[in-house]
C-alpha cells in the first residue's frame, strides 16, 4: 500500500465508513486549509477589522462541539454545520446584501477558523465519532 492510497476509518457503522485521504492528497488538503486561513487573514486586514475582535471571535465556531452532548450523530451534524464554508459564505452574502461590514468581518473570521482547523487536520466529522473526519482519524498515527 502506497502513502497515496485511500483508507477507511475504523468504524462499525458501515454507512459512515468512506475513503479518507492519506499521503500527498492529505497534505494538499491541509495546505489548502493554510491557504484559506492566510487569505482570510489578508481579507480581514483589508477590511480594517480589529485584531482583538478577531481573537475574541476566532474560536466561536467551536461552540458547535456542544452538539456532541446530544450524541455522535447530532454532534457531527452540528459540528459540520459550524465548520462548513456554506454557512459563513451565506453570512457574507447577507452582509453584502444588507451592507453590514460587521457581519462580513464575522464571516471572514469564521472562514479563517475553518482554514485553521483544516490546516491542523480537523476535518468534517462522521457520525461514527468525533475523531473520524474527512481528513483522517484525529489523534492517532496514520495507518501504515
Amino acid at each position: 500500500m502506497t502513502t497515496d492510497t485511500l483508507t477507511r476509518p475504523a468504524t462499525s457503522d458501515t454507512a459512515t465508513a468512506t475513503a479518507i485521504p492519506r499521503g500527498a492528497p492529505q497534505l494538499l488538503l491541509r495546505l489548502e486549509g493554510a491557504i484559506v486561513l492566510a487569505g482570510a487573514l489578508v481579507a480581514y486586514a483589508h477590511q480594517g477589522g480589529g485584531w482583538g475582535v478577531f481573537a475574541a471571535l476566532f474560536l466561536v465556531p467551536d461552540l458547535s462541539l456542544l452538539g456532541y452532548l446530544a450524541g455522535p450523530r447530532i454532534g457531527a451534524a452540528v459540528y459540520n454545520a459550524g465548520h462548513s464554508h456554506a454557512v459563513p459564505a451565506t453570512l457574507a452574502a447577507i452582509a453584502w446584501l444588507v451592507g453590514s461590514p460587521a457581519l462580513l468581518l464575522g464571516a471572514t473570521i469564521w472562514v479563517a477558523h475553518i482554514g485553521f482547523d483544516r490546516m491542523l487536520g480537523y476535518g468534517l466529522k462522521y457520525a461514527s465519532g468525533f475523531r473520524d473526519t474527512h481528513l483522517g482519524r484525529v489523534g492517532h498515527a496514520p495507518e501504515a
